[in-house]
């Protein structure tokens, strides 16, 4: 089971976002939230070019809705008989995947558009199911469980009906990231018991990315449609660096960085990288990623919480208010630094990104070299 914000600390239990994109003149609107009562939050999960944002109402009591949001008016999209619902992801046609409560309780894997409404997915053959990416052409990835008890990736086919996509040897795996062409990619356990990155490609079955040098796991994340891979893996030292997987090498994002354990989130049509680093334990900050050039983004600049990356550059995900999470976006370029700032400011808390857990942490002002021809600077 994903995650339950209710089960934070009281200050954590609200979240919230709102976006939208003027298409025609290229220029971005933000404002905090979705205009929900006080003492309520949201989420932003995704975004897509017409503006409409899939998200979720995080009432205070801890109940979640899942929602789209666009031109200031909130649609709630319901569940599948239950209380409670959340969104993970939204294509250019505004269909919605994320997952929604039964009459019984279990989770099942939704597919929701404005004619038909609310769709579940079903399982494997076990009790739960979580969508997490959809393609432009409506095509569903997730997990779910098996009759056996453990969690497989899925991808839906042509009737929407779930095709297990198996394991690297182990007993679970988990999809995360979906492409135009059916690539899928996730995370599978090997008969040794420890997880790695994976792609699914139609006709060829599952492959293991592998690690960064010295690595035992891996997690992939996110697939654009030219094959780019991103995600994270753990190093030689045992920290978590972001990388990014072209189909031939791995490179360490997070040695461009220097510093911390980062985790790369998504990457956009250009083959733009987003993600979040910590640093010893402060605020986990933005980083982005194009053209050989990484960016740490000012704390002030940046997001609490990095979802997506549209292609038209534009950064999802949510900022602390430092009363309750607030979704936001952010353009990809980072603004000019302001000429003050208090660096005791946004010293506070943890967050939870995915399933794994991700520290606050403090600002480093100074630049650090990235690899070899290529710049880091943090802004």
């Amino acid at each position: 089971m994903p995650p339950r914000f209710s089960r934070l600390p009281a200050p954590l239990l609200g979240l919230c976002l709102l976006a939208a994109v003027s298409t025609a003149s290229a220029t971005i609107y933000a404002e905090r939230g979705f205009g929900e009562r006080d003492g309520n939050g949201s989420i932003a999960s995704d975004l897509n070019p017409a503006g409409l944002v899939a998200g979720i109402i995080m009432e205070e009591e801890g109940r979640r809705r899942a929602v789209t949001y666009q031109h200031g008016r909130i649609r709630e999209l319901g569940t599948l008989g239950g209380d409670e619902g959340f969104t993970k992801a939204i294509n250019i046609h505004g269909v919605v995947v994320g997952s929604a409560q039964t009459a019984s309780g279990a989770w099942h894997a939704f597919r929701y558009d404005a004619a038909d409404g609310m769709r579940d997915l079903g399982t494997l053959g076990g009790t739960s199911s979580y969508a997490t990416a959809i393609a432009r052409g409506g095509q569903v990835a997730g997990y779910a469980d098996t009759s056996g008890g453990d969690f497989h990736a899925f991808v839906t086919q042509a009737d929407h009906s779930l095709q297990d996509l198996g394991t690297l040897g182990g007993a679970s795996s988990y999809a995360s990231g979906l492409n135009s062409h059916g690539v899928v990619v996730g995370t599978a356990q090997r008969d040794d018991g420890y997880r790695r990155a994976f792609v699914y490609r139609p006709g060829a079955g599952m492959q293991e990315i592998g690690t960064l040098p010295g690595g035992r796991i891996s997690s992939a994340t996110a697939i654009n449609d030219a094959g780019l891979i991103v995600g994270a893996s753990e190093t030689e030292k045992r920290r978590w660096h972001a990388f990014a997987w072209d189909g031939k090498r791995m490179l360490d994002l997070g040695a461009m960085i220097g510093q911390g354990d980062s985790y790369a989130t998504a990457v956009n049509a250009a083959g733009h990288v987003v993600g979040s680093v910590n640093i010893n334990g402060y605020e986990p900050m933005t980083f982005v990623y194009k053209e050989g050039v990484m960016t740490v983004r000012r704390r002030d600049d940046g997001l609490y919480l990095t979802n997506k990356i549209t292609d038209a550059g534009l950064v999802v995900g949510a900022i602390y208010t430092g009363h309750k999470f607030q979704a936001f976006a952010v353009p990809s370029q980072a603004s000019p630094p302001p000429p003050r700032r208090n660096p005791l400011d946004w010293l506070f808390l943890t967050f939870i990104l995915g399933a794994s857990g991700v520290a606050l942490y403090k600002l480093q002002r100074h630049h650090r070299a990235g690899l070899p021809g290529q710049r880091t600077y943090f802004m």
